[in-house]
């Protein structure tokens, strides 16, 4: 099953899946995909593991291409964009993969000083609550905190779409209530495409969730609604609610 959903106020959608179709040796992983986030909307993607979230957001920074189908972000087409121009429109996007993107043994301000600049630092680091930790080399940094420096990173960036690929995994509840609100200090002003298994943190932040199954797209609508959705209480829920 696919699904779209269009804003009656906004044609032009700041991203835009369209039939996305991608596979391996093992067969498709998405099959025929189709969804939209608008402009300054943060749009959760949930679902089971190996569903084709953190592919999703992969193909919409333009780091894997699909065998069919086409993606759109910011009204260009991300998915035959030539390498050469994806990488300068790349500046319009931030990243934050589960993998991280930090050196780990540079100290925390002098990661902000490689990304940004040196005279960004201090405004990364109060943003963060990490001014303390500025001399700390990064991989003596919590799992929490590389996250917290990352988003840090894309705020003053300023990136016009963000994609952010579980960005609570293994946090403490703590950790996971300041990230929902770094998170919530980001909407409005950025488009936030969301891959999040913890769905106390989704109530925080989604404004709207796409759920995946089986590389399609099964259900979209707000959490209360998804809570409330047959489809989605058979395929994950069984008669309970999201939890």
């Amino acid at each position: 099953m696919t699904s779209a959903v269009t804003s009656s106020t906004d044609s032009n959608p700041a991203i835009k899946f369209e039939g996305v179709r991608i596979g391996f040796e093992e067969g498709d992983i998405l099959r025929g995909v189709s969804f939209e986030v608008q402009k300054r909307e943060t749009l959760v993607l949930l679902g089971e593991t190996g569903t084709g979230k953190t592919l999703s957001l992969k193909i919409a920074a333009g780091l894997l291409r699909p065998s069919e189908g086409s993606v759109q972000v910011l009204g260009r087409d991300v998915s035959s964009m030539e390498e050469w121009d994806l990488l300068a429109f790349r500046r319009q996007m931030g990243f934050v993969f589960q993998e991280g993107a930090l050196f780990d043994s540079m100290t925390v301000a002098d990661n902000v000083a490689y990304r940004l600049r040196e005279d960004r630092v201090d405004e990364v680091l109060e943003l963060t609550g990490l001014t303390e930790e500025a001399r700390t080399v990064a991989a003596n940094l919590s799992h929490g905190q590389t996250q917290w420096l990352e988003l840090g990173m894309l705020m003053v960036q300023n990136a016009k779409v963000l994609l952010l690929d579980e960005p609570t995994a293994g946090m403490t509840q703590a950790e996971t209530l300041k990230t929902s609100k770094i998170i919530n200090a980001l909407k409005g002003k950025h488009t936030l495409l969301v891959v999040e298994h913890d769905m106390a943190f989704v109530r925080e932040i989604a404004e709207r969730i796409t759920v995946m199954h089986l590389g399609q797209v099964l259900a979209e609508g707000s959490v209360t609604e998804i809570e409330q959705n047959p489809k989605v209480k058979e395929a994950y829920l069984g008669s309970r609610a999201i939890s």
